[in-house]
């Protein structure tokens, strides 16, 4: 394997890592900050008010992006299967 083989392929591992995990952490940024909007509007400070929005939403969002998130994840993974002979030459 060359180094611009592996370079390829690693490069190519953070990025599919990036489009899989932006729109979750996205979701867990856009309710953080609502709640903390609410909080400051409010004045209440209970720290499981922010936890409890945040992990519901994510859990959510990966139930109805579950299925995106696996077909990216599996043509990555049969990408890289499927050019394991590339690579040994």
């Amino acid at each position: 394997m060359s180094p611009e083989t592996v370079i390829g392929v690693a490069r190519q591992a953070l990025q599919v890592t990036l489009l899989v995990s932006l729109p979750i952490l996205g979701i867990g940024l856009v309710v953080g900050v609502l709640v903390s909007l609410v909080q400051a509007a409010t004045q209440i400070q209970e720290m499981t008010l922010t936890f409890v929005p945040k992990i519901v939403s994510i859990f959510v969002g990966l139930l109805l992006l579950l299925p995106w998130i696996m077909n990216h994840l599996m043509s990555f993974t049969l990408e890289i299967f499927n050019n394991i002979p590339n690579y040994v030459r």
